[in-house]
């Protein structure tokens, strides 16, 4: 399936704001961006499933992303229907829910994170249903405690900000959005309203991990983007190489990979889909590699 919510139109009512105000970055992502600008390059996130393939050696894989140059860590929540995931990232959640993952163990694997680890913005992403039966204030306040810094929640569009977007910037955690190349400029003020900590541009249209994105194009799109808004704008799907990564930074303020990370650690599982010996090390050896490539763009310092 492909981002059908993104491509949706609906009258929008800030049209007239072409820099819409934005709610204040949490701590952690606001550090970890300026650290960033002022080091003169882009940002590298990294996406991880929680529980993949098992619980300890998900969380070695979280723990080790940091110390192998990642800025900010996604953990993916898993889901038995994530429509915008790709193949790669569906076998890592059936994996990760085949083991028992869920919600209140992925926030222990945060909290476990927290423990060693205090700067390193941590972003839950997946989707709304494990989030509704779990109790959205119960989750908000959990997720705060565990150490979570924002939420990316794929299938809630704009229209219903009502539901988990206003009550999780209430409670202090940023709800980043995601734009694709569908969403044009009349749709993109929507998008963009009550945005926290940055923008999450999707660079193809489809799902993750499905192509590798006309880096042109997206340099361009960044820009159209930044017109809007203040945040910074990172770009993910079809990142898989610290070629690609470099590529990408050129034009974005940070680069997100995912599906590339996930292939890396299926690749040393064994034929029951268990964890190796060299599980841990094949995800931060390319997470170097992909430090190397954002880190190798130079950019004007911020004063």
């Amino acid at each position: 399936m492909t981002w059908g919510f993104a491509e949706m139109r609906y009258p929008c009512p800030h049209l007239a704001n072409p820099m819409l105000k934005t709610p204040p970055m949490t701590k952690r992502i606001e550090a970890r961006f300026q650290k960033c600008r002022q080091e003169g390059r882009a940002a590298l996130v990294t996406y991880v499933m929680a529980g993949d393939p098992d619980p300890e050696t998900s969380l070695a894989i979280l723990k080790s992303l940091p110390r192998a140059g990642a800025d900010i860590v996604e953990f993916g929540l898993p889901f038995t229907d994530p429509m915008a995931d790709g193949p790669a990232i569906q076998a890592a959640g059936l994996r990760a829910l085949k083991v028992g993952q869920d919600t209140v163990k992925t926030l222990d694997l945060i909290r476990r994170f927290r423990a060693e680890d205090q700067d390193t913005p941590v972003i839950l992403m997946g989707y709304f249903n494990p989030i509704y039966v779990y109790g959205v204030d119960r989750f908000l306040a959990d997720a705060k405690a565990a150490g979570v810094d924002g939420l990316i929640v794929v299938d809630l569009p704009p229209e219903e900000d009502d539901e988990l977007c206003l009550p999780a910037l209430k409670a202090g955690l940023a709800f980043i959005r995601l734009a694709t190349p569908t969403t044009d400029d009349r749709r993109l003020p929507a998008v963009l309203t009550n945005t926290a900590g940055f923008v999450y541009y999707v660079s193809i249209t489809g799902i993750t991990g499905a192509a590798t994105p006309d880096f042109g194009k997206v340099a361009s799109a960044v820009e159209r983007i930044k017109r809007h808004t203040p945040l910074p704008v990172v770009v993910g799907f079809g990142v898989k190489s610290g070629a690609h990564a470099a590529a990408v930074a050129q034009g974005a303020d940070g680069v997100v990979v995912g599906s590339a990370l996930i292939d890396a650690l299926k690749g040393t599982l064994d034929a029951e889909g268990r964890a190796t010996a060299g599980s841990v090390e094949a995800v931060t050896k390319l997470v170097k590699e992909l430090s190397e490539g954002v880190r190798s763009v130079a950019k004007r310092a911020a004063a």
